[in-house]
This record gives C-alpha cells, sequence and structure tokens, in this order.
C-alpha cells in the first residue's frame, strides 16, 4: 500500500501509529479532515488479517465520519482509531492509558469514542489520561446510552422521507417492517407505535421480536421474509449490505430508512432504487443521533440541547432531499454534495483547523 498516495488521493491530513511494548498497543488513529473542527470518531479494536487492513480500514471510517459529522451540522472533523487486538482477551488498563497518552499527544486535533469492540469502561480508563475522549460514564459528565437517542434521530428523520414519498409525515396507519430488533430499533418501535403506525419485525434474536409483539403488537416474520413484506417503509436497523440485487427485487416499500449502517451493498444499489422511486433516507445522515449526542459532551453534556440538535436529522433528510431532486441525482450522492458543500464553505472561510482558544474543547475545560 502507498500510504502517501491514498492520503494524497483522498486528502487525508495524518496518520499516526501507536505502539507501546509493555502494554501490548498497537493502534493506528487517522485524521481526514479538520475542516469543520477536531476530528471525531470511535475507537474499534478487531482482530485483523494484517496491519494493512487495519490501517485501511482506519483510513475508510475516518472519512465516513468526517461525512457523517459535516452532514449532522457538527462543527467536528473526521477521525477515527483501529486497535489490533482481540477484544476478548487483549484489554488491559496499561494498554488504554498508553492509548490514551497518544490522544492526549494530538493536543485535540482527535477526540475518541467507544466503538465496535470497546465499551464505557474503556473510554473510562482512556478518560485518566486525557480530556479528549466522549462516552465515558455518566458520573464523569457523559450521556450515557445513546440507543434511545439514535432512534429519536432515525423516527425523525423517517417522517420526513414519508413526507416526500406519501406527502404527509404522518407515520399513522402506513406499515413499516423493521429489519432488527436491538436497542435503537426497539426504541424505534415505540415511537413508531406511539403514532399509530402497523409493525411488521424480524430478528434472529427471537425473545427481542417477542417483546416488541407483546409491548406494540407487531407482526413477526422469519428474518427472509421481511424483504419482500406488504409496507410502505422498510427500516433496515441490523446489519449493512441489505440493499443489494437479491433484495431489491422483492421491495414493495416506497421508503428505505433506518438505523444501520453502510445499508447500500455498493452504489450501483443506491442508482437503482433512485431509478425505481424509492425514497432512500442515507443512513449516515438519519442515523447520526448517536453522534450528536456525544459531541454535546464537548459543550458539558445538556439532554434537552442534545435532543434539540437530533430533530434537525429532519430538516437535514429534507435537504438531501431537496438537493437530489435539484441535480437529479440519487440521495446518497445528494449526502455526501450536502458535507462536501459545508466543509468547502467554512474551507474557504478559514484555514486548517488550529487550536485558537474559540473552540469547543478550550471551552470544555474552562
Amino acid at each position: 500500500m502507498e500510504i502517501f498516495s491514498y492520503l494524497e488521493k483522498y486528502d487525508y491530513e495524518q496518520l499516526v501509529f501507536c505502539q507501546d511494548k509493555q502494554s501490548g498497543l498497537k493502534a493506528i488513529i487517522a485524521i481526514h479532515d479538520t475542516t469543520l473542527g477536531p476530528a471525531l470518531g470511535g475507537t474499534r479494536m478487531w482482530t485483523y488479517e494484517s496491519e494493512e487492513a487495519a490501517i485501511e480500514d482506519a483510513l475508510r471510517l475516518a472519512r465516513g465520519m468526517t461525512y457523517k459529522n459535516a452532514a449532522a451540522g457538527l462543527n467536528l472533523g473526521g477521525g477515527k482509531t483501529v486497535m489490533i487486538g482481540d477484544p476478548r482477551k487483549d484489554k488491559s488498563e496499561a494498554l488504554f492509558r498508553a492509548f490514551g497518552r497518544y490522544i492526549q499527544g494530538l493536543n485535540g486535533r482527535y477526540i475518541t469514542a467507544e466503538d465496535v469492540g470497546t465499551t464505557v469502561a474503556d473510554m473510562d480508563i482512556i478518560h485518566e489520561e486525557t480530556d479528549f475522549v466522549t462516552g465515558i460514564s455518566p458520573a464523569f459528565g457523559s450521556s450515557g446510552n445513546p440507543s434511545p437517542v439514535t432512534a429519536y434521530g432515525v423516527y425523525k428523520g423517517m417522517k420526513a422521507a414519508a413526507k416526500a414519498a406519501f406527502g404527509t409525515d404522518s407515520l399513522e396507519g402506513k406499515t413499516i417492517a423493521v429489519q432488527g430488533v436491538g436497542n435503537v430499533a426497539y426504541s424505534l418501535c415505540r415511537h413508531l407505535h406511539e403514532e399509530g403506525a402497523n409493525l411488521i419485525v424480524t430478528d434472529i434474536n427471537k425473545q427481542a421480536v417477542q417483546r416488541v409483539v407483546t409491548e406494540f403488537g407487531a407482526k413477526a416474520v422469519d428474518p427472509t421474509e421481511i424483504y419482500g413484506v406488504e409496507c410502505d417503509i422498510f427500516a433496515p436497523c441490523a446489519l449493512g449490505a441489505v440493499i443489494n440485487d437479491q433484495t431489491i427485487p422483492q421491495l414493495k416499500a416506497k421508503v428505505i430508512a433506518g438505523s444501520a449502517n453502510n445499508q447500500l451493498k455498493d452504489s450501483t444499489h443506491g442508482d437503482l432504487i433512485h431509478e425505481m422511486g424509492i425514497v432512500y433516507a442515507p443512513d449516515y445522515v438519519i442515523n447520526a443521533g448517536g453522534v450528536i449526542n456525544v459531541a454535546d459532551e464537548l459543550y458539558g453534556y445538556n439532554a434537552d440541547r442534545a435532543l434539540k440538535k437530533v430533530e434537525l436529522i429532519y430538516d437535514n433528510i429534507e435537504t438531501v432531499l431537496a438537493i437530489s431532486k435539484r441535480d437529479g441525482i440519487p440521495t446518497y450522492v445528494a449526502a455526501d454534495r450536502m458535507a462536501e458543500e459545508r466543509i468547502e464553505k467554512v474551507r474557504n472561510a478559514r484555514s486548517q483547523f488550529l487550536r485558537n482558544g474559540h473552540d469547543i474543547l478550550s471551552r470544555r475545560r474552562s
């Protein structure tokens, strides 16, 4: 892998290799873009097949966070950490403290949070060494469990997508097929039930399905059947890449809006559902409630203020749909364009991010 060629091609700013022999730390911090502010992105711990695979994952995820944070209207850039190791057996206090010192050494250019393979407890250990971490325990001033807030944002975004498809954002009487009923989707189902929607649900976890059936009157179907059910809205809330060659011909919904990441298997599937007239709410725009919530910690967390910001996901989806219509492009492209336009406007107004005493991190520590 020609690292500098890759960094130049996609406008990355920095790639940091973190090694601590005593603790066994091997981590890679990728900072993609800090035009809007310091780079925010979680720490993923995984057993990568190779060091090159870890580097590629860090770079890919960091770039995705740039777009997600920009589209969410946050004054934050994009970054990500991947930590090479087995989260079931390689964790230790020494490892996360060593990593926290590396973050501190970046002096605010990068802020981390939990991700796949890491937990709130891990973030608490990192917090022993640096203030540049979010998603810590509520005792330290964090926002706590992000799932209900993420679900609320998906709910608001779904309403905006429904308005484009049906002429009204009311979900009363609409049939919504929810794939996966984990923590986020359970809270989403509660919002939908309270508005009077009809729910069809599936999950490999039968207890989770039964909970939603009992509490919200949902109809349960087999996981293989969810794509072809008669419904108005399909809500992918589990695995990625579920919009693909096999599932698209089965879809009867006019709207796709859910919490799962990377819903499109590849860009051609985004093009195809656009040609079919299906309104797609791009995943990183509609599921941004979690990052909006933890970002509020940087101001001194206030739940009411965070929820007000999350409600703007409705407006963000409307903006994406307007750009899609304006430029005649699929919504997944329109989402990227919305993020890029915001970054470019700010880039033209100021130079690359440097701590100047007026950023959110300075206010956080004052």
